[in-house]
């Protein structure tokens, strides 16, 4: 009886070989989010084109700022022969870090042109861990 190698990572591995590069896009690079230092404020800002300002939603928590919303979902068209189709729909979520305290109360978030900037105003000292909704304007 022959001795095998045991290698136990040998299907992981198989699997990212067989894996295909565009899929990695999809996974979540298209939610990249920069978040600057602009004087008093922090700034985040986040390209979501194609979202309906009213149904992105923007909370800071923790000193943690999360935007999640929904791309709406058009009605597939059972006449059209797509040859290749990558617009996604459906719900996305992002929660980002933030680098220092903010002034939960004062936080305002702007759609433009397809971009969300969200300005977190810094706090001094201590600020309480409660929940703001912040409202988006476009």
């Amino acid at each position: 009886m022959a001795i095998i190698k045991w290698e136990p990572f040998i299907d992981v591995e198989r699997f990212f070989e067989d894996f295909p590069v565009s899929s990695l896009k999809e996974i979540g690079t298209d939610l990249a989010v920069d978040v600057y230092d602009e004087g008093s404020n922090i700034i985040a800002k986040m390209n979501v084109p194609g979202v309906d300002p009213e149904k992105i939603n923007v909370t800071v928590e923790d000193n943690m700022l999360r935007v999640s919303g929904a791309h709406e979902e058009e009605k597939e068209e059972k006449k059209k022969h797509y040859y290749h189709k990558e617009i996604r729909k459906g719900s996305f979520e992002r929660v980002v870090s933030l680098p220092q305290l903010v002034l939960k109360d004062k936080v305002f978030a702007e759609y433009k042109n397809g971009t969300l900037f969200i300005t977190l105003p810094k706090a001094n000292g201590e600020e309480s861990s409660h929940k703001v909704q912040v409202q988006v304007k476009k």
